[in-house]
């Protein structure tokens, strides 16, 4: 069997931490399968570089950038493959560029666009383990790119679906994907399975397990994906193609995401072409809007609400005050956080909204904007009430049994 193991930087954060990820890869290796590893940098590591870069400009070029952060998961790399050799193994490190990830051009938030794993696989068929170093690849002029957050995820995926890997283990300091935050909910169960489309709207949501980036491509790939703990033996949970067994739970998980901003725009005109004015206006600012809500008026106007990341708040709030006239007024709060159910289950049950609205009004929180697909409800509400609405919403849906 040929599996990928991917470990953060939490995981391999001291030397001690990679002797433990050392051991962990030769028991693998000793059960008779090949392994192909990769890693991303130390923590705190890739914080230290940036600041290093900052000390001489705010704003350094992106394609030295890239040349500067992608040391860091090379250092582990050839760390993990040091102490590799001295236990008896024969490892070999190697780069992005080494293991053939190819990407496009876009420095500091490249995308992957092929990769050559022939290096990989003559190595392995030498019975080495490969330690890649995540996070990074070369463009086609030969250039280092990284691939921005979660790009070590990205790449263990990547590598799993090129190699056609058994399965890609991504291994951090969480043992699984749970039904809610446990630092929240105390009862929050770890799940043994969740298909990849729940698991997308759990991490495009702020479920910080696994990026949403590599979780799309998995589906794509179909790559047997597993979260676990590099700090414990326990199972973890599969992410993996939806099942018929998924659709019998309801919900099967809730998330609180407390970096929303919201904006009301009162009183706009209601013309053809003016929610494209103001959101091509916020997209060429690079400013992500997440919920649109808008209520049709009777005068001739009409009145919007969106929501954007609170990182983007004032930079929406001039945006939106360089707009006003065609509107008669705005409002901005930063003061809300989103609440979502998530589960594939919703999709063939009736009611699940209903019974979300139900408890939070039982709780007297009050729901400012709602956006539902098949298998999400997201809802905005006071920041105060966000830790209440998931304890409630979680026992409602009977997630702590």
């Amino acid at each position: 069997m040929l599996v990928v193991h991917k470990y953060g930087g939490t995981s391999v954060g001291d030397l001690e931490r990679i002797e433990n990820v050392t051991n962990r890869i030769i028991k693998v290796k000793e059960d008779g399968n090949d392994i192909v590893v990769v890693v991303s940098a130390m923590s705190g590591e890739t914080n230290k570089l940036v600041g290093y870069a900052k000390h001489f400009t705010s704003e350094p070029a992106k394609k030295e950038m890239d040349m500067l952060l992608s040391s860091g998961e090379r250092v582990t790399a050839s760390l993990l493959s040091i102490a590799l050799q001295a236990k008896g193994f024969d490892a070999v490190a190697m780069t992005g560029r080494g293991a053939g990830i190819i990407t496009d051009d876009t420095h500091t938030y490249a995308r992957i666009e092929s990769i050559d794993p022939t290096a990989m696989q003559n190595a392995i068929e030498q019975g080495k383990i490969v330690v890649v170093a995540g996070f990074q690849g070369t463009n086609k002029e030969g250039s280092i790119t990284t691939l921005g957050r979660g790009g070590s995820d990205l790449s263990a995926v990547a590598l799993a679906g090129a190699l056609n890997a058994d399965r890609c283990e991504i291994y951090s300091d969480v043992d699984g994907i749970y039904t809610t935050d446990p630092r929240i909910e105390p009862n929050a169960k770890k799940l043994d399975t969740i298909s990849y489309d729940e698991m997308l709207e759990l991490s495009s949501l702020g479920a910080k397990v696994l990026q949403s980036r590599s979780v799309e491509l998995a589906k794509k790939l179909n790559v047997k994906l597993y979260a676990k703990s590099s700090f414990s033996d326990n199972k973890g949970t599969l992410i993996t193609k939806e099942s018929n067994s998924m659709e019998e739970v309801l919900v099967s998980g809730i998330v609180l995401d407390k970096n929303q901003a919201r904006v009301t725009l009162r009183g706009v005109s209601d013309r053809p072409g003016i929610a494209a004015e103001i959101f091509t206006m916020l997209a060429e600012a690079n400013i992500n809007v997440d919920m649109i809500i808008q209520n049709m008026g009777t005068d001739g106007s009409t009145n919007l609400g969106f929501t954007v990341p609170q990182s983007e708040h004032e930079n929406a709030k001039k945006l939106m005050e360089s707009f006003n006239h065609d509107m008669q007024g705005m409002d901005f709060d930063e003061h809300v956080c989103k609440v979502s159910v998530v589960g594939v289950g919703m999709k063939s049950h009736s009611g699940v909204a209903a019974a979300a609205f139900t408890v939070l009004a039982q709780n007297n929180i009050n729901i400012q904007m709602i956006s539902t697909s098949e298998i999400k409800i997201s809802m905005i509400i006071d920041e105060n009430y966000g830790e209440l609405a998931i304890r409630t919403l979680h026992e409602a849906y009977g997630l702590d049994r």
